[in-house]
């Protein structure tokens, strides 16, 4: 009897530890945590309504959302497009390094991130002001209603995206990051790569497209 008994805690034991094993080998499903991805699925759902809006009301006024998407900047919109690409890319060498157990750089990668995200918010500040000084608004037009009402809830979102990543990086200097431990850090980097993906398809859905 106790022959078996240590028998069948040596099998749990080992079926444990084979677990444990295969559990480090796969790759997690989703990077971060659950509640994270629960809140940008909501949030990509909202973007993808007010797209939809966007499309259905293109088709009711092609004339209108044509003349008038002449005047956005292009050159602006594309410059914002390419800091948010390389912010997002910044962003994936921070999860590397710290995977690889490299505080110090992961926090440098946080921060050239951190930079795009600037910088897109100073070249957005640039047309919303070149905007809002020839008069324009909310209630101009069809066509400016929904590119002042997608792009400013896009530059709501990178606000406090910016914020998840300065908490990220005052947490990493406090060394609450390893690599054994750093969900937080895939968090924030699933969050910026959302505003990114939706700013992707923003650019091109009310600047280019026609």
């Amino acid at each position: 009897m106790g022959t078996c008994s240590r028998l069948v805690g040596q099998i749990i034991k080992v079926r444990a530890h084979l677990t444990s094993k295969r559990s480090e080998i796969e790759p997690k499903l989703l990077p971060g945590d659950l509640a994270i991805w629960f809140f940008i699925f909501m949030e990509l759902l909202v973007f993808g309504i007010f797209f939809i809006s966007y499309a259905v009301m293109r088709i009711q006024n092609i004339e209108l959302f044509n003349q008038y998407q002449l005047t956005l900047n292009r050159e602006l919109g594309l410059a914002n497009t390419l800091l948010l690409i390389s912010s997002s890319y910044f962003v994936v060498r921070a999860v590397h390094s710290i995977r690889l157990n490299d505080v110090k750089r992961c926090i440098h990668w946080l921060y050239a991130g951190l930079a795009g995200g600037a910088g897109f918010l100073i070249l957005k500040s640039l047309e919303y002001s070149d905007k809002f000084s020839a008069g324009i608004g909310l209630d101009t037009n069809t066509f400016y209603m929904f590119y002042l009402s997608l792009t400013m809830f896009h530059f709501l979102h990178v606000i406090p995206g910016m914020l998840i990543l300065l908490a990220v990086v005052i947490q990493a200097k406090r060394g609450a990051y390893s690599a054994d431990n750093y969900i937080d850090v895939e968090a924030g980097a699933s969050y910026w790569h959302m505003v990114d993906l939706v700013w992707i398809i923003l650019f091109p859905l009310v600047y280019i497209i026609r």
